[in-house]
């Protein structure tokens, strides 16, 4: 997403027929994302003849397509939000993130996020990374809890960046899956993209991005199985598409694994996060032990 159009308002007409919505507006503002043009068909801010519609929609001819573009986020505001700080120096903190806690702030989700937390430790960080995502080189799920680096300047930002594209960073998770994995330790490859039958959901595509992931049991209970998951790639839902995809769901996961009755996320943990330091070239290695509730999960179950 770069800009917006002058207007906020915008009325089309379709001069086409049998393309989906989506698809059309996609080819129709190349700046922004799928996602993005999707989300906002879903919160009603795209309407096809005066109604609301699926993104999925069969246009035809003479449709006639109103516009209202929200405001683009503006500067995150700093948010005094509790951190569980691992390690910082000059250059980077590393937090240890609680499930439950998005990242950035989106035009859906304006704050209470990461970066605003960071924002309120970090005054100066504002410069970083761009105005929506200040200092943020990688993700995690928003229900995923565990280990994340935040680049305190350019420079580190940079460094880390082209860290996580050379695949020379160390990223290790603790996962539960359904089942007792067999062989105890392996590699996926497999290629991972949009879902055709549900963009909202990844898939393995034909075509899709590269997306590599190595696992090794760590333990067995019973008919579930603790993974220590390494992924060399970082695709978005990566470990848990693999892992449902070779019959292992991630269990907690509501998209694509198996529910339990008294987990209310789903059970992934980012506990190991190694790097170089930006400005020492050292290498850096940090843990993280599950959260409570996780280790109830396990207590819970047979031994």
């Amino acid at each position: 997403m770069d800009v917006l159009p002058k207007a906020r308002m915008l009325r089309l007409t379709v001069s086409t027929s049998g393309i989906r919505l989506d698809s059309y507006l996609t080819k129709t503002f190349p700046q922004f994302s799928r996602a993005y043009l999707q989300k906002l068909i879903e919160q009603g801010y795209i309407l096809v003849n005066q109604r609301q519609a699926k993104a999925s929609r069969k246009l035809a001819g003479e449709d006639k397509i109103t516009i209202e573009f929200p405001p683009l986020p503006t500067l995150p505001k700093a948010e005094s939000i509790p951190l569980n700080i691992i390690y910082e120096d000059n250059e980077i903190i590393v937090v240890d993130k609680p499930a439950g806690l998005t990242i950035h702030p989106a035009p859906w989700h304006p704050d209470h996020t990461l970066v605003n937390a960071i924002l309120a430790h970090c005054p100066g960080l504002e410069g970083s990374g761009g105005l929506v995502r200040p200092g943020i080189v990688h993700r995690l799920d928003k229900d995923t809890s565990g280990l994340i680096v935040v680049a305190k300047n350019e420079s580190a930002r940079v460094s880390l960046i082209n860290q996580f594209k050379g695949k020379t960073v160390t990223k290790s998770y603790l996962v539960l899956v359904n089942g007792r994995v067999f062989p105890g330790r392996g590699t996926i490859e497999l290629p991972i993209g949009r879902d055709p039958r549900n963009r909202k959901r990844m898939a393995i595509v034909e075509g899709g991005r590269e997306a590599i992931t190595r696992y090794q049991v760590k333990r067995y209970f019973g008919d579930y199985t603790l993974l220590d998951v390494m992924p060399k790639t970082g695709r978005t839902h990566q470990i848990r598409v693999h892992l449902a995809t070779i019959g292992y769901p991630v269990v907690g996961d509501p998209v694509y694994g198996v529910k339990l009755a008294y987990l209310g996320r789903q059970f992934i943990h980012a506990h190991r996060l190694g790097f170089y330091s930006p400005s020492t070239n050292q290498y850096l290695e940090f843990s993280a032990p599950l959260p409570e509730e996780l280790k109830q999960v396990l207590e819970m179950l047979p031994h």
